[in-house]
């Protein structure tokens, strides 16, 4: 594992717009994949590592080039829980918190899911079930046993791309954006959290300390590598860190 680093200057701007293919830098990965693939990538990171902003310039991506994608968000309603609670003055009891996000999540993942079924093409979820247990951990809750009997019993995603970013730069780029309440000590509980997790030796990192059209352009060449493996295997895609790969500082 290569842990990232903050960048000092670092673009923290979560919007990532391209004024034409060739202004885009992960078309030149994503253009690669071979017709007909079918591919489910997860992306998961601490708040401010960009992950909703990689899917969708990944996703983007593919489309400008003729390519079947599908975005998909896998939410828990916590910024709307974190606005309802400054309006109230009150701070939700962990356990209420976790029940309520916990129910939005695991009903956001199974349309998911459902609904990637019946994609044939790329689908990308932003987040998944692995972030409601990296935020019990958080809390000092208990995994439980639905949400790990969830994982294993929903299809299995081809990768599960963790962005990972020192949690100083992400925080820059949550004060940035003015829309989160996140502090310093719980991004750094959250990294930790995810790091811990049983599941965690299955991620692919990602550097995700670059500026964000970076990112995407790294995580695209990830696909592209998988998409082209299985290719040569004739089976069902599937992506691993190459140490010599070109990606930036992968696992």
């Amino acid at each position: 594992m290569v842990p990232a680093g903050g960048i000092p200057g670092q673009n923290s701007s979560l919007r990532v717009n391209y004024a034409s293919r060739r202004d885009n830098p992960a078309l030149n990965s994503v253009e690669q994949m071979a017709e007909g693939d079918h591919l489910l990538i997860v992306l998961t990171g601490i708040d401010g590592a960009g992950k909703s902003t990689a899917a969708r310039a990944l996703v983007s991506a593919a489309q400008t080039d003729g390519r079947d994608a599908l975005l998909l968000s896998n939410h828990a309603g916590r910024r709307s829980m974190s606005v309802l609670a400054a309006k109230l003055v009150v701070r939700w009891p962990p356990r209420l918190a976790d029940a309520i996000e916990t129910s939005f999540r695991v009903v956001n993942v199974l349309v998911s899911h459902a609904r990637a079924r019946r994609f044939q093409g790329m689908v990308v979820m932003d987040r998944h079930l692995f972030c409601q247990l990296a935020l019990r951990k958080t809390k000092d809750l208990p995994r439980g046993r639905l949400l790990p009997w969830l994982i294993g019993a929903l299809p299995a995603p081809d990768a599960i791309v963790h962005l990972d970013i020192a949690p100083e730069l992400a925080h820059q780029r949550i004060v940035a954006r003015g829309t989160d309440a996140e502090t310093l000590s719980d991004l750094v509980s959250l990294r930790d959290a995810y790091r811990s997790l049983p599941e965690y030796p299955d991620f692919v990192e990602l550097d995700a300390a670059a500026p964000p059209a970076e990112v995407a352009s790294r995580l695209a060449q990830l696909v592209s590598q998988g998409s082209r493996a299985a290719g040569q295997q004739g089976s069902r895609p599937g992506l691993t860190a190459d140490r010599g790969c070109s990606c930036g500082d992968l696992r």
